[in-house]
């Protein structure tokens, strides 16, 4: 069970720190360093969130952690729009708006879920 509990503080840990510099990134003018960094984040963040489904596979809600691993890819995904688009100086109002989208129900799933920390 040690490793659960790293795994998930990890994990919490990784895309806490990518939300702060996407926020920063997104509101930078030249944020190309910070840009870098953050797809380095995006990287551990898959990773540590792709061990936490392997675990959980055998405990019956395979199912449920799969859908929010697949919510997690498409927030990190529209991240990654808004600030290509950003770059490219072309409008970002959906991918917001989608990254908000994803965002909730990844940590609404995330949080309901039984590894998760009871919020709700």
């Amino acid at each position: 069970m040690g490793f659960l509990t790293d795994s998930t503080h990890l994990h919490i840990a990784t895309w806490v720190i990518a939300i702060v510099l996407f926020l920063v990134a997104a509101l930078a003018s030249n944020s190309k360093a910070i840009h870098m960094i953050l797809r380095l984040f995006y990287i551990l963040t898959i990773i540590t969130g792709g061990a936490l489904f392997y675990t959980t596979m055998g405990s019956g809600m395979g199912m449920e952690y799969g859908i929010k691993f697949i919510l997690g890819i498409l927030t990190i995904g529209m991240m990654e729009m808004v600030l290509v688009r950003k770059t490219k100086s072309k409008p970002t109002t959906m991918f917001w708006i989608l990254f908000a989208i994803f965002l909730f129900a990844t940590l609404f799933y995330g949080f309901k879920l039984p590894m998760g920390t009871k919020l709700f």
